[in-house]
C-alpha cells in the first residue's frame, strides 16, 4: 500500500541526491536538487494510490506534497500548485483544515495579491514543520516580515531542500525590517546549506547587501566565492540550449554576478573592470532574451564615471524604458545629471523635475540641488538660489552649497560665497571632486579679498594643489596663491605657521 509519509521521505531523499549526469552549472539544474525525480516519485505514488483504491485522505495528502513541490517554483507553477490543492480538497474536504493546506493556500494567495492577501493563522499550524515552512513563505510574501520570523521552525526539522530556503526567506524578512547584519548572516548560512547555482544566488544576495552598506571590497570577496559555482565560461548558446529553463536561469544568474561585480569595481574606482563586467552582464542578458533595467542603469553609470556621458545617455534611456514606476526617478535622475555634465541644462531640468515630482523618491533633496545647477547654467540666478536653498534645507548640503557659492560669486558677494564653499570643505569627503572644487574656490576668494588671512589661504591652496592635475588651469593659479600667501606670512602679515 502507498504510504504518503514514506513517499514524501523518498522524494526528499532524491531532492538531496545529485543525479549522476548533473554537474554544477550544467543545464540539468541544481546538482543537489533533482526535482524531476522527486516529481516522478510523488506522481507515481498518486497513480498507484488511485489504482489501489487507497483511502481518500492519503491520496489527498499526496496531492498536498505535490503542491508543496510546485510551490517552490514560485509564480511559474502557481497554477499547478493550485490544481493539486483543489484536487486534495475534492478527495477529502476535511483536508481544508489541515495546517499544510492552510499554509499552501495562504502562500498561493500571497503570490497573487501580496500584502492584500489573507495570511495563515500560525496558531492553527503546529506540529508539522513542512506546514510551518510554507507559513513562513506566505507571511514573507504578504510583507508580514516580523510574523514570518516569529514562526518557530528550525533547519534541523526540515528536509535539506527546504533548509536553505527557510534561511533565505528569513534573510529577506530581516532585510525588509532594516536588520542588515542579521540578513547578511542568514544569507551566508543559506549559502552554506546548499550548492550550485542556488548557493551562488545566496552569495550574490549577500554581496548585494554589502554594496548597499557601502562595502564594495567585501561584496567583491563574496562574489569571488560565488563565481566558482558557475562553469568557467558560458559559451554563446543557441536557441535550443536557452529553451531549457535551467540553462537560461544559469545564464541570467551569471549576468547578475557580473552586474554586482561591476558595481563593486565601480565603487572602488576600478572603471575598466567595471566596464568589462557590465558589458558581460548585458551580453548574457541579451543572450537569454531578458535585458534588465538594473544592468542598463549601471552600464550608464560606468560610462559616466569614464567621462563618456554621450554614450551613457543611450543606456539611461534604455533603463527608463524598462523601469517599473518605482524605478523611474532613478533613471530620470541619472539622465538629468548626464545632461548637466554635457552642459545641456534645458534637457537636464526636464528630466530632473520629473524625478523630483515622483512620490517617495528618497533623493529629492539631491535632485533639487541638480535642478538648481541647471537653473544656474540657464542664467536664472534667483530661481537657482531659491531651489538651492530648498535643497540645503532638506539635507543636500554639498551640492546645494556649491550652487549657492556660484550664485553669490556671480553677484560678487565674496563673503557669502566663501561661507558656502567652506561648508563644502567641512562636509564633503577629502579628495572628492566637490571637496577639491570648494578648496580651489576658497583659496581663490581669499586671494580676491586681498589675503586677509594668508595662513588660511595658504592651507586651502595647498590642499587643492595636492588633488589638482598640473595640466589643469587651476594648477598655476593655485601656485600663485600659495606663493603670495607664503610671502605675506613671511612678512609678518597674518598668523605665522609653526
Amino acid at each position: 500500500m502507498i504510504d504518503p509519509t514514506l513517499t514524501w521521505q523518498q522524494a526528499c531523499v532524491v531532492l538531496a541526491t545529485a543525479p549522476e549526469s548533473a554537474q554544477p552549472g550544467t543545464p540539468q539544474g541544481h546538482p543537489n536538487e533533482d526535482f524531476e525525480a522527486a516529481f516522478s516519485v510523488i506522481e507515481a505514488a498518486i497513480h498507484e494510490a488511485d489504482l489501489q483504491g487507497v483511502a481518500a485522505a492519503d491520496r489527498a495528502q499526496l496531492q498536498l506534497y505535490l503542491a508543496s513541490l510546485h510551490s517552490l517554483y514560485g509564480d511559474a507553477a502557481s497554477d499547478e500548485a493550485r490544481a493539486a490543492l483543489e484536487q486534495a480538497a475534492r478527495l477529502a474536504p476535511k483536508v481544508r483544515s489541515s495546517g499544510l493546506y492552510l499554509a499552501l493556500s495562504a502562500e498561493l494567495d500571497a503570490r497573487l495579491r501580496g500584502a492584500e492577501a489573507t495570511y495563515p493563522d500560525v496558531q492553527a499550524i503546529h506540529g508539522e514543520p513542512l506546514a510551518r515552512f510554507h507559513a513562513v513563505s506566505a507571511l514573507a510574501l504578504a510583507d508580514r516580515s516580523q510574523e514570518a520570523l516569529d514562526v518557530h521552525v528550525t533547519v534541523q526539522e526540515l528536509p535539506a531542500h527546504l533548509g536553505w530556503r527557510l534561511r533565505s526567506w528569513q534573510a529577506d524578512c530581516e532585510e525588509s525590517l532594516g536588520n542588515t547584519e542579521a540578513a547578511l548572516n542568514l544569507y551566508a548560512e543559506a549559502a552554506r546549506l546548499t550548492r550550485g547555482s542556488s548557493r551562488a544566488g545566496m552569495l550574490q544576495e549577500q554581496a548585494a547587501l554589502h554594496l548597499q552598506l557601502g562595502q564594495p571590497a567585501e561584496a567583491a570577496a563574496v562574489l569571488e566565492r560565488a563565481r566558482s559555482e558557475y562553469p568557467a565560461s558560458l559559451p554563446t548558446a543557441d536557441g535550443s540550449a536557452l529553451a531549457d529553463p535551467e540553462y537560461a536561469g544559469q545564464v541570467l544568474g551569471l549576468a547578475s554576478w557580473h552586474y554586482l561585480m561591476s558595481q563593486a569595481a565601480l565603487n572602488q574606482d576600478q572603471f575598466d573592470p567595471a566596464l568589462e563586467h557590465i558589458q558581460q552582464a548585458d551580453r548574457l542578458e541579451r543572450l537569454a532574451g531578458d535585458p534588465s533595467y538594473g544592468v542598463a542603469l549601471v552600464y550608464g553609470q560606468v560610462l559616466v564615471a569614464q567621462g563618456r556621458q554621450q554614450e551613457a545617455l543611450r543606456h539611461f534611456d534604455a533603463a527608463l524604458s524598462m523601469a517599473q514606476p518605482e524605478d523611474r526617478p532613478y533613471a530620470l535622475h541619472e539622465l538629468g545629471v548626464a545632461f548637466l555634465d554635457l552642459d545641456r541644462p534645458l534637457e537636464a531640468r526636464e528630466r530632473l523635475e520629473s524625478a523630483a515630482g515622483t512620490h517617495d523618491y528618497p533623493f529629492v533633496p539631491e535632485v533639487l540641488a541638480d535642478i538648481a545647477e541647471a537653473e544656474y547654467r540657464l542664467g536664472r540666478l534667483p530661481e537657482a538660489q531659491g531651489t538651492a536653498e530648498l535643497a540645503l534645507g532638506q539635507g543636500a548640503v554639498v551640492p546645494a552649497s556649491l550652487v549657492l557659492g556660484s550664485v553669490e560669486m556671480d553677484y560678487y558677494h565674496l563673503d557669502e560665497a566663501l561661507e558656502h564653499y567652506l561648508r563644502v570643505v567641512r562636509e564633503a569627503a577629502p579628495g572628492t571632486r566637490d571637496w577639491v572644487t570648494a578648496e580651489q574656490m576658497a583659496a581663490d576668494i581669499m586671494a580676491q579679498q586681498g589675503f586677509p588671512d594668508p595662513t588660511s589661504a595658504y592651507l586651502h591652496a595647498q590642499q587643492a594643489l595636492e588633488y589638482t592635475d598640473p595640466s589643469d588651469d587651476w594648477y598655476g593659479t593655485l601656485q600663485d596663491h600659495l606663493t603670495r600667501a607664503e610671502a605675506l606670512m613671511g612678512s609678518g602679515k597674518g598668523r605665522t605657521l609653526n
